[in-house]
């Protein structure tokens, strides 16, 4: 046994009632895949479980988005105005977009998460700051507006007919079929340290009505809870924020297919370039701490990327990533949710393991 899957197995004795998935490809080709636990009461959780992995899909998003683009012959350096003619800022780019720099977290009325007019007229009234900040919802309306803009459908829709269908991939958005649900594993809330909230200042501001943090995490109304989650509806949602569906398996080789390490990828190589070159750093006001992205994707800090590269974390724990010098990807999914936005305890020690160079 490797010491990833020591750790692996240790992370699921401390969890009995709950499971994970771990997979880890190099060069196409699948090294490691890990599972165990229950899925939901009494179903074990197989390679094929699935789950909803909450921000990781903002990756994916991006990358729809920007092929879309390429096709176009365009890259991120295009100004929203030559998409979106009303935008209030139209010098602005894609890729500033991508990078949470529009200063469009927070809305100062919240709207329901299917109503993609309310949100373009919301957004064309507004007055965008440009200041850096992590955008949790209103991601995912940018991202379906400007790509309805490009062609006429969501990035759910580019996603399943033009990539995930053709190959099969176990990474859904939007369209789960029926014979999927049962696969789907049910999310459990996570545990308070000593049964109480913590007081930080992220968490401080997060309960904090009124505030930017606040406003940012409720600007979009739909699916927040564990509970909502546990769905066929949020399953079906297609939010580009935070709606997809996946395997460990299937998100891992999405990352393969953007670093095209088999030379089959339907992505144009640009759109791995752009996620990953850096395209802000600094003190984020959504997050409260130091963060830096590329073009839909986290570039650091280098403990969530073992070897450099770039990837997406997902609330409550998941987090998957490619290293392109190495042609490596990994992705982590669970369902007993720990609290934060960022990698949490769990995959940090599954990453510590990567860094100190475990022999795959």
């Amino acid at each position: 046994m490797t010491r990833l899957q020591r750790v692996f197995e240790s992370l699921l004795a401390a969890e009995p009632t709950s499971g994970s998935a771990l997979s880890l490809y190099r060069d196409g080709e699948e090294l490691l895949c890990l599972s165990g636990g229950y899925a939901r009461p009494g179903q074990p959780w197989g390679h094929d479980t699935l789950v909803p992995v909450f921000s990781a899909t903002k990756a994916v998003a991006a990358a729809c988005l920007l092929n879309a683009l390429a096709e176009q012959g365009q890259d991120a350096r295009l100004m929203l105005g030559e998409i979106w003619p009303e935008f209030p800022r139209p010098r602005a780019t894609v890729a500033q977009f991508l990078s949470h720099q529009l200063g469009l977290a927070a809305l100062e009325n919240p709207l329901p998460m299917e109503d993609l007019d309310a949100f373009r007229v919301a957004f064309e009234r507004s007055a965008p700051d440009m200041v850096y900040g992590y955008h949790p919802q209103t991601f995912g309306p940018l991202a379906d507006i400007l790509m309805q803009k490009l062609n006429g459908g969501r990035i759910c829709d580019y996603w399943e007919y033009r990539i995930r269908r053709p190959l099969g991939l176990e990474l859904y958005l939007g369209h789960v079929p029926d014979e999927v649900l049962p696969r789907i594993a049910h999310l459990q809330a996570p545990r308070l340290p000593g049964g109480k909230m913590p007081t930080d200042a992220f968490y401080g501001a997060y309960f904090t009505a009124g505030s930017h943090v606040y406003r940012a995490f409720h600007s979009v109304v739909g699916y927040d809870s564990p509970r909502e989650m546990n769905t066929p509806a949020a399953w079906r949602s297609g939010s580009p924020a935070k709606g997809a569906v996946a395997s460990a398996r299937g998100l891992s080789r999405f990352y393969q297919l953007l670093m095209n390490r088999r030379g089959d990828s339907p992505f144009a190589p640009a759109v791995a370039e752009q996620m990953g070159a850096r395209q802000v750093s600094g003190f984020d006001r959504t997050l409260l701490c130091h963060t830096a992205f590329g073009c839909g994707a986290m570039v650091e800090p280098k403990e969530y990327f073992p070897g450099g590269g770039f990837g997406h974390a997902g609330a409550g724990g998941c987090h998957a990533f490619c290293i392109p010098e190495r042609g490596i990807s990994f992705a982590y999914i669970m369902n007993r949710m720990q609290l934060g936005i960022l990698p949490g305890e769990r995959v940090l020690r599954l990453l510590a393991v990567l860094t100190n160079g475990e022999k795959e």
